[in-house]
């Protein structure tokens, strides 16, 4: 658990490993302090859950904005989210892996919609009624009674998603809607059309953000002076100047500002 000014405090929640193909963690944050804490949320091309306890949290992306109140699903997350913990409010999330929302939902992406609340997705009043049931919780009792909810609801895995998270290709170096067109003996106009249908984006899609994302572990975990160019040929970038196009795409910053705020940066995937 991270804490700031004392009161402020996150927490990332792994998951037992009946459900690892299905999270890839939980998230909580409880802002205790007398004053809004704002942070941003990287791109993660997955889709998150948010419940929301207390003052409503503010999310803000692409000129859209909204105010969770109760429950809401966003994704998959493609661009930078910027989001607000007013004084007193309390945050969980939830994290799905690979086709998981698919599997829960029946879709993968939210159409044009920024958000949506999950009932509307089901035509029912289950997640309002889940939402009360952990109001009054703590936040390891809470991931519990979501988990047991969300038994009955999965399906089990398609095949053709299956060959993609079977596959467990590197997108930046691999191609995987050839490899398993292949594999499985399909088109691959029909393998990329199953990739978004299971996930929610395109293989090309997913190949870039993979690049950017490598480039974020590697200087999280640098210290002292950055090569920029090395950082810029291990993750499979023709120069630095593509490097820093990616982190402007997919965080409105360049590498040098991202290294000045990554402590006010939260990444959603695992």
């Amino acid at each position: 658990m991270e804490q700031e000014n004392s009161i402020y405090t996150e927490q990332r929640i792994t998951v037992p490993s009946e459900f690892t193909d299905v999270f890839t963690h939980f998230y909580m944050a409880q802002n205790a302090t007398a004053l809004d804490v704002t942070k941003v949320l990287i791109p993660s091309f997955q889709t998150i859950m948010v419940f929301g306890f207390g003052p409503s949290v503010s999310f803000k992306s692409c000129g859209n904005s909204l105010e969770v109140h109760e429950c809401v699903v966003l994704g998959p997350i493609k661009q930078p989210i910027e989001y607000t913990l007013p004084a007193g409010s309390d945050l969980l999330v939830a994290n799905f892996k690979d086709d998981a929302f698919y599997r829960f939902f029946g879709l993968a992406v939210l159409s044009d919609q920024i958000a949506a609340h999950p009932d509307e997705l089901l035509d029912e009043n289950c997640f309002s009624a889940l939402w009360l049931r952990l109001k009054n919780e703590p936040a390891a009792e809470r991931v519990k009674l979501i988990l047991d909810f969300c038994r009955p609801y999965l399906r089990p895995r398609h095949l053709s998603a299956s060959s993609f998270t079977e596959e467990n290709a590197d997108y930046a170096v691999v191609n995987p809607i050839k490899t398993v067109a292949q594999k499985t003996g399909q088109s691959e106009r029909n393998a990329q059309l199953n990739h978004k249908k299971y996930f929610g984006f395109t293989a090309k899609e997913k190949g870039r953000y993979e690049k950017f994302s490598k480039a974020i572990q590697l200087l999280q975990s640098t210290s002292g002076k950055v090569d920029w160019l090395q950082i810029a040929e291990t993750c499979g970038y023709y120069d630095q100047s593509q490097l820093i196009r990616d982190f402007n795409h997919y965080l409105n910053l360049s590498p040098r500002r991202y290294i000045q705020f990554q402590k006010d940066i939260c990444k959603a995937g695992g």
